[in-house]
């Protein structure tokens, strides 16, 4: 099943990842720094998180926790993966041809990609 999520569904997500484990009241505190938010709406998409199956809550006490339970390269994977097909209708060749023409890559972030390439080649080979 392909993930997609919006930027606040990543913003909580990345909360929980980092946490582990969290209320919803520390989870809003977090989401705070970037943007503000009612507490009542995180606890929506927190909810509708756990109703797509990405996330476990338990409760504890009066309030619930919350994990994450795909992890972020899941998340990240089918993304980009999405994004390969719809945009280039998954040629992946095409995807990083758009990167490297439309992006401002720094030469270090270009040589970093060539030692990727070189240990993906190696360890097909391998």
């Amino acid at each position: 099943m392909p993930i997609e999520l919006t930027e606040l569904q990543l913003a909580i997500m990345r909360v929980l990842w980092q946490k582990g484990e969290a209320a919803v009241s520390l989870v809003h505190e977090e989401a705070m720094r970037e943007r503000d938010l009612a507490l009542t709406t995180i606890a929506t998409v927190l909810t509708r998180l756990e109703k797509a199956g990405l996330v476990a809550r338990r409760q504890v006490g009066r309030h619930y926790r919350y994990r994450a339970l795909v992890s972020e390269e899941e998340v990240r994977r089918s993304m980009v993966s999405g994004l390969a097909d719809r945009l280039f209708h998954g040629d992946v060749t095409a995807l990083v041809s758009h990167l490297l023409a439309e992006g401002d890559i720094a030469s270090g972030d270009l040589e970093r990609v060539r030692r990727l390439i070189d240990q993906k080649q190696r360890h097909k080979e391998g």
